[in-house]
């Protein structure tokens, strides 16, 4: 049986110590604040990354370099017969599609993983790859699996703040002043590739429960077949607000009761142009 080795990056939401205590190497992200690179998860903290942003600094996001990601691998193949690689979505960053092209150069013995994840359905996907590990498969045959899966997965957040969605273009100033106005919270999707619009609020308390109406649907829909076989894992994530976000896991298991809800902080990308006071609400199809 060949060796394996699952690897992400940490817009999964793994740390580097959980991902040593579970055999998963994970690629930090970097971070350009005020003109200086940072790694999430090496030298930039959830605390510290929110604390520059409360300060207005000029961050933005990047993929890792080509020459790190390459360089992770060929330390890998060195212990490993084969490594799947699970990036975040192409659809929310280019890293997918560049290490995809880094990948053909290694002759099948890297296989990355294009499903359409990020944060804690991301996760889903690494913990669903070990698990495939475990059962004796192949690189290729991982890759082939969590992709025809990608769709079994669902994702609804909302937004403290309009301020970050304006900075990226993705409303008008005009819009943005207005909803801050009459209290509006956007809540966010993310089925697949993007984040996209899913409806707005008027107050969080309105938000959070247009969030747990939505999940509800899911799971009586799409998720109906592999909620009654018990494999469908309900996860919940936050930006910034770990009190806030522990009352929002008593609602979600309230809401949901006997099924077991996960509590993990936002990935840094994410946050990044959505802001701080997030809670997300999402859940994924257990492989």
């Amino acid at each position: 049986m060949k060796k394996i080795a699952v690897m992400t990056d940490s817009n999964s939401g793994i740390t580097q110590e959980q991902g040593q205590k579970l055999g998963i190497y994970v690629q930090p992200m970097p971070f350009s604040i005020n003109g200086k690179t940072l790694y999430e998860g090496i030298d930039l903290t959830q605390e510290e990354f929110f604390r520059q942003l409360s300060e207005d600094a000029d961050i933005s996001t990047s993929q890792p370099s080509p020459a790190d990601v390459m360089a992770t691998w060929d330390k890998l193949l060195k212990e490993y017969d084969e490594v799947v690689h699970i990036p975040m979505s192409s659809g929310l960053s280019a890293s997918c599609d560049t290490a995809t092209a880094l990948a053909a150069d290694y002759d099948g013995r890297v296989q990355v993983v294009n499903n359409q994840r990020i944060s804690v359905t991301q996760r889903q996907s690494v913990m669903d790859a070990l698990e495939l590990v475990r059962q004796g498969k192949d690189a290729g045959e991982i890759k082939q699996i969590l992709e025809a899966e990608k769709m079994e997965a669902s994702i609804y957040l909302v937004v403290e703040t309009l301020k970050y969605l304006k900075k990226g273009g993705r409303i008008t100033p005009a819009a943005a002043a207005l909803g801050t106005i009459l209290n509006l919270k956007p809540v966010l999707q993310i089925q697949g590739e993007k984040l996209d619009a899913y409806a707005k609020a008027r107050g969080k308390i309105k938000a959070k429960k247009i969030m747990l109406e939505a999940m509800q649907n899911d799971l009586q829909t799409r998720f109906k077949e592999p909620l009654a076989q018990g494999r469908i894992h309900l996860e919940a994530a936050y930006s910034g607000n770990p009190e806030e976000a522990a009352e929002w896991k008593k609602e979600i298991e309230e809401t949901f009761p006997g099924m077991e809800c996960s509590m993990d902080p936002l990935s840094l990308s994410i946050c990044c142009h959505v802001g701080p006071g997030i809670l997300a609400i999402a859940c994924s199809k257990i492989i």
